[in-house]
């Protein structure tokens, strides 16, 4: 197990799992790697109980599986979790999208252009993990001005997975595809035109229905039905 890159000191078990997931999700550990308990909490300089239960929260999640007599590996990138977090987020962010261009707070679309300035500079500098995260902070910058703060939070748990294709795809796929997309959603939302803003939504979360079969296809060891 790679523990190079360690560079904090979490000392509970929600910090150790946080810290483990947001490695799952961006990569760092990819699909099949062994994690060690001890290695962990070595590096980390806690006891191994809240790494163990750390461990435990990442299996409930999806993103490591427990082999009896084996240990804890990472597990395969799951097609039907994808999809599934997939088909939620657009019923969800298609009526976030209506009630912003219906009645949402005009400060708040000033923040999602900062974004879509953010994201045209990491495409430019090639850092998919600046990308990834202004990507993240408009859709939750829609969800705020919705008054659904709440929703995002929810949506966040239910993603995992998702999240773990997203940082692979942003590798492979053009990037600036998915500021267009940004931007026709905030096109629509400026205009106070819901069919629009509802639209470009869905269109922009269906882009995954093409990336998904692509990517499990050219990295098969990566994912599992």
């Amino acid at each position: 197990m790679d523990i190079a890159r360690i560079t904090i000191a979490p000392s509970t078990a929600s910090q150790v799992h946080d810290w483990l997931r947001k490695r799952v999700q961006r990569g760092d550990l990819p699909p099949g790697m062994r994690i060690s308990e001890t290695e962990v909490a070595a590096a980390i300089g806690i006891s191994r109980q809240p790494v163990r239960e750390a461990f435990i929260r990442l299996a409930s999640d999806g993103l490591a599986e427990v082999r009896p007599q084996r240990g804890t590996y990472i597990s395969r990138i799951s097609v039907s979790a994808v999809l599934s977090a997939r088909f939620i987020r657009e019923a969800v962010e298609a009526d976030l999208a209506r009630a912003v261009a219906e009645a949402g707070p005009r400060d708040m679309l000033d923040r999602m252009a900062d974004e879509i300035a953010r994201q045209h500079r990491a495409d430019e500098a090639g850092n998919v993990e600046e990308f990834i995260d202004s990507d993240d902070r408009f859709h939750h910058l829609l969800a705020q001005a919705a008054g659904q703060d709440a929703v995002w939070a929810d949506l966040e748990r239910l993603k995992a997975q998702m999240n773990r294709l997203r940082h692979l795809s942003m590798r492979v796929f053009d990037r600036s595809f998915t500021i267009g997309q940004h931007q026709a959603i905030l096109d629509a939302l400026r205009q106070g035109d819901p069919d629009a803003a509802e639209a470009a939504m869905r269109t922009h979360l269906r882009q995954m229905l093409a990336e998904v079969p692509q990517m499990a296809a050219a990295q098969p060891d990566c994912f599992t039905d």
